[in-house]
């Protein structure tokens, strides 16, 4: 007898973490599965790393945050995903929904980004009412950020000024700087339009000025791949449902880019920046932007390259690496953490 798998009874379970930003981006996904005829619900899963950073409810209200440290032996990245993907893996939830940025360049085998909705803004942003740019924040000015890229960045532009711990979801950085706990703060566009909180928001870096991260500003929809199903019917359809979010453009410029991370190191706390543009017809060109920066911000290499339409994204992304690394990007990076 043939199972109905659109059932009220058994609707896709999609997992997230508990995070402001999590929710809205998990609640993008579910409200577009229903719209288009899906049962759906959303189950909230409290992460590796939200439990570093305090709970779920202090993150919603935008309470202080404890420093966060990760362990030396954990990856970075993994602790944002640990138990979202031991529960995709079990069956508890069928679908996750990710920041891709989030994610490790390489997934473990069980695993499968079955489809990659269109990119929001993927740059950066100045936060701060009183100075407007960068260039007119006092000598000494400091800036609220934890990203290792995002400072030597700055301080390529910026050398004098100064960096405060600023951590948490996107109300509690916004709440320090309010309360005057730094000058301004580098977010990602992303999240803040999201969120609509875009009200001080007054510059727009553009890639070639402080260049993205890896993946940023796109969602990542996993389920368990074709070759680790639990139910096999179940996860086809799974995956059929969410066919429609793919967004061809955005799965190349993303895989270019973590390719190019991933042949550099692969890590979340190296000061690398990728961003691939997408051509405005099939007769253009992908543009890919990268940078590797040293981490006090005095050595930069800056790749802007072209590249055929014809280009697989995974050519792309070796090829930009294998470009830095000719010219001295591993030399830049921090060594790596024994």
């Amino acid at each position: 007898m043939r199972i109905e798998q659109n059932d009220p009874r058994t609707p896709i379970r999609i997992g997230s973490r508990g995070s402001q930003l999590a929710l809205w981006q998990a609640n993008h996904i579910l409200d577009a599965l229903r719209a288009a005829g899906h049962h759906a619900e959303l189950e909230i899963i409290r992460t590796t790393g939200d439990r570093m950073q305090g709970s779920p409810a202090s993150l919603l209200v935008g309470a202080e945050q404890p420093g966060f440290v990760a362990p030396p032996n954990l990856d970075g990245k993994g602790i944002f995903i640990k138990e979202i993907e031991e529960a995709l893996e079990e069956g508890r939830i069928d679908l996750a929904v990710h920041s891709l940025k989030d994610l490790p360049t390489k997934l473990a085998p069980q695993f499968a980004l079955a489809a990659i909705p269109k990119r929001a803004d993927a740059r950066d942003v100045w936060v701060c009412e009183q100075y407007w740019a960068l260039h007119t924040l006092p000598t000494g000015g400091s800036i609220g950020t934890t990203s290792p890229r995002r400072r030597a960045q700055i301080l390529s532009l910026r050398p004098d000024v100064t960096f405060i711990e600023i951590r948490g979801n996107i109300d509690t950085r916004l709440k320090k700087l309010a309360d005057g706990k730094c000058d301004a703060l580098v977010l990602a566009a992303a999240g803040l339009d999201r969120l609509e909180r875009t009200e001080s928001v007054h510059y727009r870096f553009p890639p070639e000025e402080i260049c993205p991260a890896p993946g940023q500003g796109a969602l990542a929809l996993e389920t368990r791949s074709c070759s680790h199903p639990i139910d096999e019917a179940r996860d086809t359809y799974v995956r059929n449902a969410i066919a429609f979010l793919e967004h061809p453009h955005t799965r190349f410029a993303v895989e270019a880019e973590r390719t190019t991370l991933d042949a550099l190191g692969g890590g979340c706390s190296l000061p690398i920046g990728a961003h691939c543009i997408p051509p405005a017809t099939e007769a253009g060109k992908w543009r890919m932007l990268a940078q590797v920066v040293s981490p006090d911000g005095e050595a930069m290499i800056q790749i802007d390259t072209e590249a055929t339409y014809s280009t697989t994204p995974e050519a792309l992304g070796r090829w930009v690496a294998a470009d830095l690394i000719s010219k001295g990007g591993l030399e830049l990076l921090p060594a790596p953490v024994a």
